[in-house]
């Protein structure tokens, strides 16, 4: 077991000198920066992603990895879809924290830049689509009955909201 595994472990304060905040930042386009400088490494930037939470007080985004943990700003969302792939009658999305999940399609929507969102993780964070990932829909495309763009899943469609 992990400190982090116990809710009180977020309630305890920074050690010594040290503070919860950060100027660590993950913005629009799923890049990590650290006091304004990109962080280049792609295996830094692929643990961040994946120690990605909520404080369970605050509902602040933080970095966990159970041991240690600091907040995050995020400028849109805390994931982001990196890939999507058909598999039957379902999409699967591979994240960029390095997991892959089913889709819910009820969760589609357009947003900010005419990007698509969906919601991840049961529902509890949204992602949005890297370009690749938007332009990868494209064999499930659709039109629903009201013009509105679908995707074709499973014999059902899905408007993307």
């Amino acid at each position: 077991m992990r400190p982090g595994d116990d809710p009180e472990f977020f309630r305890l304060p920074a050690p010594e000198g040290r503070s919860r905040e950060s100027t660590l930042r993950l913005d629009g386009e799923g890049r990590f920066f650290h006091e304004g400088a990109l962080i280049e490494r792609p295996a830094m930037a692929r643990a961040f992603a994946s120690w990605i939470a909520r404080h369970p007080d605050d509902g602040r985004y933080i970095l966990t990895n159970g041991y240690d943990w600091t907040y995050l700003t995020v400028d849109d969302v805390p994931f982001f879809v990196e890939r999507a792939r058909a598999d039957g009658g379902r999409l699967l999305l591979g994240l960029s924290d390095g997991t892959e999940e089913p889709l819910d399609p009820a969760t589609l929507r357009v947003g900010r830049g005419e990007a698509v969102y969906c919601t991840v993780k049961r529902g509890a964070f949204e992602a949005r689509f890297t370009r690749a990932a938007q332009a990868s829909l494209a064999p499930v495309l659709a039109e629903a009955a009201d013009g509105r763009p679908a995707l074709a899943l499973g014999g059902e469609l899905w408007p993307i909201e």
